[in-house]
């Protein structure tokens, strides 16, 4: 009986998804000639691994976290991911890395601290040269001043990402009342970028009409695969209800760039 019930537990522990597998992320660090060329960025990130059954690369999602994140202590935003790689394990099906910068409480001059395309793109490229990624399956998302982050990275190097999912982001460096002043080059960049921004209606901190503005430019500069989704009852929190349906998961690990 004993063995029969081992029989059984080894099998279903065989067939689970293998998603952070790890009991914890670990922590990569950027090595000086990368950090020689970034202004924002904690040298330390967070590594969600993903084991594959051979040595096939893994798509990898990035995070990017709201403006509660910024500081140089990495695991400040440790618990800002757990909501993802929850989702991953019970959504998603196959190996996938999740990775987390952290962006730094600083300002150089009259710059203050956010998510910059220089700096992530830098950042990419190391994760490129260091991690078993499938580039074809890059991913991007974040929250608050993460979902600034995302659209305005994802319009910056828009061949990166296979899509890119918003979440309660604003659309201007200098905060939520903030609007680039390169919002129809952004939805330009855009058009053949997969997105789907979420937002709660009742958003008091970014209010939902800056991804409703941006999607819209999107779609008027012929962008046929962008999407939003506004959460009626949710306020600036919506994050929570996105990272814990299957929709987002369904959506995004559906596209891959050509």
């Amino acid at each position: 009986m004993f063995k029969l019930w081992l029989t059984l537990v080894i099998t279903l522990l065989s067939t689970m998804p293998v998603l952070g597998q790890n009991r914890g992320p670990k922590i990569g660090k950027l090595p000086a000639e990368r950090m020689a060329k970034v202004k924002f960025l904690n040298p330390e990130y967070l590594v969600f691994p993903a084991s594959a059954k051979d040595d096939s690369k893994v798509p990898l999602l990035i995070y990017l976290h709201g403006a509660g994140g910024r500081g140089d202590e990495i695991n400040k935003i440790k618990g800002q991911v757990t909501s993802l790689t929850r989702g991953l394990q019970k959504f998603v099906k196959g190996p996938c890395m999740i990775v987390a910068p952290q962006c730094l409480k600083k300002s150089i001059g009259r710059e203050q601290s956010t998510w910059t395309p220089e700096d992530l793109n830098a950042f990419l490229s190391e994760l490129k040269t260091t991690l078993p990624i499938d580039e074809k399956r890059i991913y991007l998302t974040g929250n608050s001043m993460g979902g600034y982050g995302t659209w305005v990275w994802g319009a910056n190097n828009p061949k990166a990402f296979a899509a890119i999912a918003p979440i309660s982001g604003g659309i201007g460096r200098g905060g939520p009342k903030d609007v680039t002043p390169d919002l129809k080059k952004w939805a330009k960049n855009l058009t053949n970028v997969p997105v789907y921004a979420f937002v709660g209606g009742n958003d008091r901190v970014v209010p939902s009409e800056r991804s409703e503005r941006l999607i819209g430019e999107i779609r008027k500069a012929g962008g046929k695969q962008a999407k939003l989704k506004i959460y009626p009852d949710e306020g600036h929190n919506a994050r929570g209800v996105v990272y814990a349906t299957p929709e987002f998961y369904e959506w995004m690990f559906s596209k891959r760039r050509n």
